[in-house]
């Protein structure tokens, strides 16, 4: 039985992008066990695919603010030894960046990443063994998908297949809009979600991550007499866009998880290009606006529509 590692451990809409290429490998390889290394926020979508056998989180995020607690170098210590129980036929870092590549290095097995050209740290590629070229101008999905392909040695040939397990729910015919984001230059701004949700046919629903997110989404919702629920881990939000009628979101990981689970998604995009990191292959996804020009209220209704 083949073994194999990838290493993609942040954030939300790379880890969701990395799925197809996990899709992939199981395909081409009948029987082959495969784990995971994620961030511990995000570890949730790699349980999510069917082809996952084992999920890895990785804790770099909160080991680096405590690094001076002996608790958190015993944390890391055990982390270590869970992670080389298991040799593996290759170890396959996805992400290109230095830090996935030092975690990388510490799994037993062949590791394959990105030549320096091709890398999104071009540094990255010193601690691979087997390094690879991927065109840079492709979607990160596709950029993923080649490399799994290179590094395990078959043709990518079908479309993208996120193999996310669809969360059991009850419909409830709203519509979710996620209003937040990472930066500032991909927000929308919010007298134009106000003005979407009076224009929509169904409740609107606001989900929120930080306290900066959830006051935004209640000063929407109350123009709207929309719904701010409880803050909600990743299963949580899978299962309320499951149920929900559509999703509209901003350049966030969760607007691509919503697509990659089948749900109709429109996602807004204000200051990034939907080309490179654009909602990929859904089947009900579409993408509207580009890189300083963010799309008009008719424009998104008419895509809902």
């Amino acid at each position: 039985m083949k073994t194999i590692l990838f290493v993609k451990t942040s954030s939300l809409g790379d880890v969701v992008h990395n799925c197809p290429a996990v899709s992939d490998a199981a395909r081409a390889l009948p029987g082959a066990a495969i784990d995971w290394i994620v961030e511990e926020p995000f570890a949730g979508i790699a349980a999510m695919h069917r082809a996952v056998r084992r999920v890895i989180p990785v804790a770099m995020r909160r080991w680096r603010a405590t690094l001076w607690r002996p608790e958190v170098w015993a944390e890391i210590r055990a982390w270590r030894r869970e992670l080389r129980r298991e040799r593996y036929d290759a170890v396959i870092d996805s992400q290109s960046l230095v830090k996935s590549a030092l975690i990388s290095a510490l799994a037993l097995g062949e590791r394959h990443g990105m030549d320096r050209a091709s890398a999104r740290e071009s540094l990255a590629a010193v601690f691979y063994q087997v390094r690879h070229a991927v065109p840079p101008e492709l979607h990160a999905v596709e950029r993923n998908r080649l490399l799994a392909a290179a590094a395990l040695r078959y043709e990518v040939d079908h479309p993208p297949d996120y193999g996310l397990r669809v969360p059991e729910a009850d419909m409830s015919g709203c519509v979710v809009l996620l209003t937040m984001t990472s930066r500032a230059d991909k927000l929308w701004p919010e007298e134009r979600w106000i003005e979407l949700g009076r224009g929509l046919r169904a409740p609107a629903i606001l989900p929120w991550g930080s306290a900066a997110e959830r006051a935004r989404a209640e000063r929407i919702a109350a123009a709207i007499g929309g719904t701010v629920p409880p803050s909600q881990d990743l299963e949580g939000l899978a299962r309320l866009f499951v149920a929900a009628r559509g999703v509209v979101g901003l350049d966030t990981g969760l607007t691509h998880l919503a697509a990659a689970l089948g749900v109709p998604t429109v996602g807004i995009y204000c200051g990034s290009d939907p080309t490179l990191t654009g909602l990929y292959s859904a089947p009900h996804a579409r993408n509207i606006g580009a890189l300083g020009r963010p799309p008009e209220i008719g424009e998104v209704l008419r895509m809902l529509a």
